[in-house]
């Protein structure tokens, strides 16, 4: 049984998480709906619910798209359909209509999508596909929401009438107005339309030799509005044929009210069905908008989360193009607490929050942003400490209020609890607020619950690094900067870098070291020792990073030189395929070779060809049958080879011709040097004078200095004239 306190709800922000989830709804009821999203107390109907957004999730990234579930709510229509004698509008129809084909049209594609959806298709329940409303309605009224002349025998006789009386009105108007034209008795005008009827715009003094009825008179009283006597007479009588048509569509109206009433039970299933859809649909949104997904959920009492984010956070820099750090957090039988600790402003609310908001939105069937290969256990309860909780109200001091919570923590306390405090032991006396702290810790511990706590006291830090199944953990800082990297490291407990910090906020260090000499030597060294082992582990992550880089680049360039290696391999099967048929044909060559050569000798056409058919023969036994197909594929292989190895002998030609045509090209003798000449040594820049030369050394003069050089190392630059 799943309990998770109230209190807790609003300290991780899950109600700001349904608000996030309630604006991707397409519906009112869809929204509403969202907001009563709670933690689901039955593991059957939270792993079902899980699926069904996961499921839905998967339709925007594949090309079998449910169809739109959106709809006009019929909440109205229900209510009047449980009332006796009531009858609903013609625009309620269309509704109820709208409202089936849209249910029909989902069932069609989830049926026909099974493969992808069953979970979505099994979440139909008993709904089927069916038109008997739709159609009863659709032979009733029309698509523009008017009840159709065929509704009933009775309607289609009234509204022929009525159309012959519209028709004897108009004639009779365009009678009347003809002849008083004639008599000039007719303003310029001529007509008006004065209460939804045509009228004569007879002149004031001719009123009297008009008949008919008198509807009104313009305002300077010159005009008088007259109906004439005949159109009066069929006026009358369409008012009374109107007024038939109205009580016979109310007729057919209420007969079709009580042909749908019997459906009750069905459109409310119907709109729930839909409703329910549509909060799905949000929840699958949400996840695509914060990279969501289904972790594997274990019985194991295991809990392992790799790169979580927290998701409203995550929203939030989104909208800003800020980066967000993900952390990773682990909680087992054998590791069950963790004590965050490490200076403020460096995130240890923030991953305290991330996990517990995370786990509450699991528990709801809301999909979470972790990496595919996390995996986490279920809790029954879930109770937190989190946030200034002084309460005004209730006259509490925050340590009063923390007090409080924690005889509700130990009330509640069991193995299948997960407990949440941030800033655990503070309000009080550190020294006695931390002891407590620490009793209240054990006491936890010992009940074998799961937990996550941040805290600046020592002696907490101190006792997860006692007790075998608790461990300490710190966010990151830069050890030159002091600036949070808002990394979670598990193992080794934080510094508060409290003095470290003040004088990067230019507090005199004067006053900082008076600081240090009031308080106890051993908890300033026990923090420095802390503060040092922190910046070691952050030069050790670098390295262990560098590291990490190195083996990706020389895997990387392993599985380079395999797809190499990979490559010659079959360029040699190929080249060797091409060697052994080259050698079965010069075979073959041979073999005809030796035949002519016979027939040369001894002209024996019948051995000669008796001689080729055994060859042939030969040859034709060791041939597979083959399609033509293959034998297509296999010939355009060999000319693909043939073509590669051709383009290679051609290259390794070109290059021992122009090696034979090297070595025959004579080569020109050297120069002989003499006494005079302008010299340089080969390869070099300086140019000199030869002086002397004895016994195959010449002294060359470069004006500064002269050297003797080997005749052979020199180069001649120009003669001496």
């Amino acid at each position: 049984m799943i309990n998770i306190h109230e209190k807790t709800l609003q300290d991780i922000e899950f109600y700001d998480v349904l608000d996030q989830i309630a604006e991707y709804c397409i519906t009112d009821l869809g929204k509403t709906e969202v907001q009563n999203i709670r933690p689901i107390k039955l593991k059957e109907q939270l792993f079902n619910d899980l699926q069904l957004t996961n499921e839905y999730l998967s339709s925007f990234d594949n090309d079998n798209r449910i169809p739109n579930h959106g709809f006009e709510p019929i909440t109205k229509e229900l209510k009047l359909l449980k009332i006796e004698n009531s009858s609903l509008e013609t625009h309620s129809f269309k509704k109820i209509v709208s409202i089936s084909v849209t249910v029909n049209e989902i069932l069609k594609s989830l049926k026909s999508f099974e493969e992808y959806y069953p979970n979505l298709l099994l979440f139909t329940g008993d709904l089927n596909v069916t038109t008997v409303l739709i159609d009863e309605i659709n032979l009733i009224v029309d698509r523009f929401g008017d009840v159709k002349d065929s509704a009933s025998q009775e309607l289609t006789n009234i509204r022929q009438t009525i159309n012959i009386t519209k028709g004897k009105i108009n004639q009779s108007f365009a009678t009347a107005l003809h002849s008083y034209i004639g008599l000039d008795y007719l303003d310029d005008i001529r007509e008006s339309v004065l209460e939804n009827k045509r009228v004569l715009a007879v002149k004031a003094m001719y009123r009297r030799k008009v008949k008919g009825n008198i509807l009104g008179s313009s305002k300077t009283g010159s005009i008088v509005y007259i109906q004439p006597e005949t159109t009066f007479k069929y006026s009358r009588e369409l008012n009374n044929l109107e007024f038939e048509e109205q009580e016979e569509v109310s007729k057919i109206l209420k007969s079709l009210t009580e042909f749908t009433r019997p459906y009750l039970n069905l459109l409310k299933h119907y709109q729930s069905f839909l409703t329910q859809l549509d909060v799905i649909y949000a929840k699958s949104k949400y996840a695509q908008a914060i990279n969501g997904l289904l972790p594997n959920i274990n019985d194991d009492k295991h809990y392992e989360v790799k790169d979580a984010y927290h998701p409203l956070l995550l929203t939030s820099n989104l909208k800003q193009k800020l980066k967000t750090y993900p952390q990773s957090i682990t909680l087992h039988p054998e590791q069950r607490i963790i004590v965050i600790s490490g200076p403020n402003a460096g995130g240890k609310s923030i991953t305290l929050k991330t996990i517990g908001l995370l786990q509450v939105m699991l528990q709801s069937g809301i999909l979470i942003p972790v990496h595919e290969r996390s995996t986490v256990c279920l809790f029954d309860r879930i109770i937190s400490d989190i946030g200034d909780n002084q309460s005004i109200e209730n006259h509490l001091s925050t340590y009063s209020y923390r007090l409080k919570q924690m005889n509700y923590f130990l009330k509640k306390c069991n193995k299948n609890t997960l407990f949440l405090i941030d800033e655990f032991g503070t309000g009080s006396d550190p020294e006695l607020g931390g002891a407590l702290a620490e009793t209240f810790l054990e006491e936890f511990y010992h009940r074998e619950a799961y937990g996550i706590i941040t805290t600046h006291y020592s002696n907490l830090k101190i006792l997860a690094n006692e007790l075998p199944y608790m461990q300490n953990a710190n966010m990151m800082f830069d050890e030159k900067s002091l600036e949070p990297i808002y990394k979670l490291v598990l193992g080794q407990a934080g510094s508060s870098f409290t003095f470290e910090v003040a004088q990067k906020n230019g507090i005199p260090y004067s006053l900082i070291n008076r600081a240090k000499k009031k308080i106890e030597r051993g908890k300033v060294r026990f923090d420095a020792t802390i503060a040092k082992l922190q910046k070691e582990r952050s030069k050790l992550e670098k390295t262990e990073q560098s590291l990490k880089l190195n083996e990706r680049k020389k895997q990387s360039e392993a599985d380079k030189l395999e797809e190499i290696n990979a490559k010659i391999q079959k360029k040699l099967e190929s080249y060797q395929e091409l060697y052994d048929s080259n050698q079965r044909l010069i075979y073959l060559g041979q073999k005809i070779n030796d035949l002519a050569e016979s027939y040369f000798e001894n002209k024996q056409k019948r051995e000669l060809l008796n001689e080729f058919f055994k060859i042939v023969q030969i040859e034709n036994s060791k041939r597979k049958k083959v399609s033509a197909k293959q034998k297509k594929a296999t010939k355009a292989h060999e000319t693909k080879v043939k073509r590669e190895a051709d383009k290679k002998v051609e290259v390794i030609r070109k290059n021992k011709k122009a090696a034979k045509i090297k070595a025959i090209e004579p080569i020109k003798p050297k120069p002989t040097l003499k006494v005079g000449d302008r010299v340089r040594l080969e390869d070099g820049r300086a140019v000199g004078n030869i002086d002397k030369i004895e016994k195959n050394k010449a002294v060359v003069n470069y004006g500064m200095f002269t050297t003797n050089v080997s005749i052979d190392q020199l180069e001649l630059v120009e003669s001496k004239k």
